[in-house]
């Protein structure tokens, strides 16, 4: 019964994966707001819910190794295997979208979070500064918003993207996007409840739950909806859902369950896994910067480091 949950889990993940892309992309065309925006927005927060509830669930709990694994390990599976599973798949011409912005601000977002993991603590004062900063993202966001859909860009920009309907009905793209985020969260929690139970029974300490199996499972709404965007050869969306979502995990998620119960830092995450965390996000600079392709060569070598990294923290 319990391998039955981890399926059907897996399976609502994807179904509903594939949802939340269509209603982000076309909801993007019918308001006039940019695919990027949108999924730096509404495809990240769905798709980062698993992460809050568990984390916040964690919190409560007093298992701070399950809440800090599930966002530190979250964020280096959503580079090495959301962006590397896809790449295998089907080339992701992110080379064609500027991604700069939204990527350095993640970057800024990495260093301030593994600042604040040096106090020791995620208490009350690192979770208001956490959630500070991510208001001011979203405001910029929304500011810049408002600005492209006065400039009326959009629609003439995005009208060729495959699969988008400049015609879908508002209650199809409500369905879509509702039907996105209420099965990814619980397609995620019968999985990670199901592989929980299966560690429980290897005897696996929190931490490592966290940081691999926890990890994995809540970031498997970020690689469902990125390998149907890839599929669908939408890069925007599958790069800025990355880059959203991690941005969204370090601010939003330890901020919420931060005020909820303070969350000591064990020294494992301070001499390895944050920096591992922080450089799977630097991996990145080929395909921002310098204008890469995510390849089948790219995504080998990218699915084969996440795999290294979950070898050496299961060894631990």
């Amino acid at each position: 019964m319990i391998w039955l949950t981890l399926v059907l889990g897996l399976g609502i993940l994807l179904l509903a994966g594939d949802a939340l892309v269509k209603g982000a992309v076309n909801l993007s065309l019918r308001v006039g707001i940019p695919a990027l925006i949108v999924s730096l927005t509404i495809v990240a927060f769905g798709t980062s819910a698993p992460e809050l509830l568990i984390s916040v669930k964690a919190a409560l709990e007093g298992v701070p190794g399950i809440a800090l694994g599930n966002v530190v390990g979250s964020n280096t599976a959503n580079v090495l295997l959301v962006l590397g599973i896809p790449g295998i798949l089907a080339v992701m011409h992110t080379s064609e979208h500027d991604t700069r912005k939204s990527y350095v601000i993640m970057l800024g977002g990495s260093v301030l979070f593994i600042a604040l993991a040096f106090r020791g603590v995620f208490d009350w004062i690192a979770g208001l500064g956490l959630l500070a900063v991510l208001a001011l993202i979203l405001g910029d966001s929304v500011r810049e918003s408002l600005a492209h859909r006065r400039a009326g860009q959009a629609a003439a920009a995005e009208a060729e993207v495959e699969g988008a309907d400049p015609d879908m009905p508002w209650w199809k793209i409500t369905l879509f996007i509702v039907l996105g985020l209420i099965g990814l969260p619980l397609g995620a929690d019968l999985l990670v409840d199901a592989a929980t139970v299966i560690a429980r029974r290897f005897e696996v300490s929190d931490t490592v739950i966290g940081l691999t199996l926890v990890a994995v499972g809540t970031s498997l709404p970020e690689l469902a909806t990125t390998v149907m965007a890839a599929l669908r050869r939408q890069a925007d969306v599958a790069l800025g859902n990355v880059i959203g979502s991690n941005m969204f995990n370090l601010l939003a998620i330890i901020g919420i369950a931060s005020l909820i119960a303070p969350m000591p830092v064990d020294r494992a995450f301070l001499t390895f896994d944050l920096w591992v965390m922080l450089a799977s996000s630097l991996l990145l600079i080929p395909f921002v910067f310098l204008r890469q392709n995510i390849g089948r060569i790219w995504g080998i070598a990218l699915t084969a480091l996440y795999i290294g990294y979950v070898a050496i923290v299961l060894q631990s």
